[in-house]
């Protein structure tokens, strides 16, 4: 077809929401000569709409077997399930769905299940963030617990016992005691990090 011919019948297309009347052409159009050819079934029943215009409103609106409203649990889970196995294919996931049309699949993997996937990433990726600061402050209380045995700890040649039976020397951070039991450096550590 000549691409003048297709732009001067351009001008005359309307667009905008379907009137009553024009889904009624529609359907009586074809109920009495079927499904065809969609531009030229919009010329041969008389309406000012696209090809396209015709096929979305009829496969989307106006077919007798468009199943329309809440999508069941059911149907759902397979959605996810056909989501799962095939990806963004909304046409053939409505294959297994009667009377459902792509573009409604389409729409409410969109604005409620790829919605409800992306808020529990966002749960999942904040808690592994919790978990990895968690990790990293109980790593730091056990070097910093080393750290200060290794601090408080000597020599050990002495054999000067107490009820833990360990004793450590400290380097003359208490000038009145010499000797640290395990106890004591448990204490002072708690002490610290309460500090902290």
């Amino acid at each position: 077809m000549d691409k003048r011919t297709c732009d001067s019948q351009d001008v005359e297309v309307r667009k905008g929401p379907w009137t009553m009347e024009e889904d009624l052409i529609l359907i009586n159009y074809i109920a009495n000569h079927g499904e065809g050819v969609w531009n030229s079934l919009a010329r041969s029943a008389g309406l000012k709409r696209t090809g396209k215009s015709c096929r979305l409103r009829w496969l989307n609106y106006l077919r007798p077997d468009v199943r329309r409203g809440n999508i069941t649990p059911e149907e759902q889970l397979l959605i996810m399930e056909l989501h799962a196995k095939w990806g963004n294919r909304w046409s053939k996931i409505a294959k297994h769905l009667p009377g459902r049309t792509d573009n409604e699949i389409k729409n409410f993997w969109r604005t409620r299940i790829q919605k409800h996937i992306k808020q529990a990433e966002n749960i999942n990726r904040l808690s592994s963030e919790h978990n990895n600061i968690q990790q990293a402050s109980t790593s730091q209380t056990s070097t910093s617990l080393a750290d200060s045995m290794e601090t408080y700890s000597g020599n050990n040649n002495n054999n000067n016992n107490n009820n833990m039976g360990t004793t450590f020397h400290h380097q003359g951070n208490f000038p009145n005691e010499n000797i640290w039991s395990m106890e004591d450096l448990w204490s002072m550590q708690l002490l610290n990090d309460a500090n902290n």
